[in-house]
C-alpha cells in the first residue's frame, strides 16, 4: 500500500518535515519556516542530569507542540494515538494508511536502518506513506535522504523505544479546515505566545535565561566529558545541523518572520526578522568555537562560547520583547 504525490521536499527539521507532509496532502501550501513559527517553535533548554553523559541544548519547544500548535492555529484537525502494544500500534498506521491519509510518528532514529549516525534520539519525526509485507515507505529531512525505506522490525523497534523524549508508539493524522484560515491573524496569535513563553520561563534552565546558564557551565564541559572529541564535537554539529542548540532553529524563525513581515504590515515584525538576522549566525560561531574545543583541548573555544552566549541572552530577550508588542486584532 503506497499513497502517491507525497512529499516535502528539502525538508530541514525532523518535526516540520513530517507535518509539512501531512499538511500538505490536505491542499496547504506552507514554508518549513512558517509551520515552525505558526507552531510556535522557537525555545531554549539546557538540560544537564545525573543519569546523563553529556549536557543537552535544545533550541526549540517539547517534541509535538509544534504539531499541536499549528493544527489550533490554523483549525486543523490532528488525531493523536497511543498505546504500549505494538501491534495495536502497527494497526493505527496501516488503518490511517489504508484510507489514504499518511502518518506522522515519533519513534527513537537509532533502530532506523537508514541513520548513519547511530544516537539515541527519541523525539525524532518521521512520515509514513506506504508499507509492503517487509517495508514501512517514510519521508524523512532531506540530509536523511527524504523518501526512504526501514524494515518493520526497526520500525517497531524505533517505536516503541523508551527513554528521553520517547513516546509510546505515537502516531497522528491531519484532516484539513472547512475554509482557508486566516494566516495574517495566525501569524500575529503565534509571535505574540512564542514571544511570551521565551520571555517568562518556569525555570532557569528554559528561554533566554536558560541561555544564560548554558553560558556559564559551557566552560566547564572540557571537565564534564569522558571523550571531549566525541561529545563537544557532536554537540557542535548538532546545534549547527540538527539546530539542537539553536543554530537551525534560530535560522528558521529568521526566514518565518521574513515571510511574516511580507503578509502582516507591523514595524515589530521587520524589527524582530532583522535582530534574528543578527542572532542567527551567532549560534553558529558558538557552534564552531564548541567544535574547536572538542578537536583541540583548548578551554579558551569554550570561554569564547561563553561570552558569545551571554551576547545572545540578551539579544534574544530584546528581540522578543520587540516581537511581544505585534498588534493583535
Amino acid at each position: 500500500m503506497i499513497i502517491e504525490n507525497v512529499e516535502f521536499p528539502g525538508g530541514r527539521h525532523c518535526e516540520t518535515t513530517a507535518l509539512g507532509v501531512l499538511v500538505r496532502h490536505q491542499g496547504l501550501e506552507l514554508s518549513e519556516p512558517m509551520l515552525f513559527g505558526l507552531g510556535e517553535g522557537l525555545g531554549f533548554v539546557y538540560w544537564d542530569a545525573k543519569s546523563m553523559d553529556f549536557p543537552f541544548l535544545g533550541g526549540r519547544t517539547k517534541p509535538f507542540t509544534i504539531s499541536r500548535n499549528l493544527a489550533d492555529r490554523l483549525g486543523l484537525t490532528l488525531h493523536a494515538e497511543q498505546t504500549a502494544s505494538p501491534r495495536r500500534a502497527w494497526r493505527n498506521i496501516t488503518a490511517a494508511l489504508d484510507a489514504g491519509r499518511p502518518v506522522g510518528l515519533q519513534l527513537d532514529s537509532y533502530h532506523l536502518d537508514y541513520f548513519a549516525t547511530k544516537v539515541h534520539f527519541g523525539g525524532h519525526f518521521v512520515a509514513a506513506y506506504g508499507y509492503d509485507d517487509t517495508h514501512a515507505y517514510l519521508i524523512d529531512t532531506a540530509d536523511q535522504g527524504g523518501a526512504v525505506t526501514t524494515t518493520l522490525a526497526s520500525l517497531e523497534q524505533a517505536r516503541n523505544a523508551r527513554g528521553p523524549m520517547t513516546a509510546r508508539n505515537l502516531s497522528y493524522t491531519i484532516a484539513g479546515p472547512a475554509a482557508r484560515p486566516d494566516l495574517g491573524e495566525a501569524i500575529r496569535a503565534a509571535v505574540l505566545r512564542n514571544a511570551h513563553d521565551f520571555l517568562n520561563p518556569p525555570i532557569a534552565n528554559l528561554g533566554h535565561r536558560g541561555i544564560g546558564k548554558a553560558a556559564r557551565q559551557v566552560t566547564r564541559w572540557l571537565d564534564r566529558s569522558a571523550d571531549p572529541s566525541r561529545d563537544l564535537c557532536q554537540a557542535a554539529m548538532l546545534m549547527e545541523r540538527g539546530g539542537t542548540g539553536g543554530g537551525l532553529f534560530r535560522a528558521m524563525y529568521r526566514d518565518f518572520l521574513a515571510e511574516c513581515a511580507s503578509i502582516v504590515d507591523d514595524d515589530s515584525l521587520h524589527r524582530g526578522h532583522q535582530a534574528y538576522a543578527q542572532i542567527a549566525p551567532l549560534w553558529t560561531e558558538v557552534s564552531a568555537q564548541i567544535g574547536a574545543a572538542g578537536e583541540t583541548g583548548d578551554p579558551d573555544h569554550l570561554t569564547r562560547a561563553s561570552e558569545i552566549l551571554a551576547e545572545l541572552a540578551d539579544l534574544e530577550r530584546h528581540a522578543m520583547e520587540t516581537l511581544a508588542t505585534c498588534r493583535s486584532r
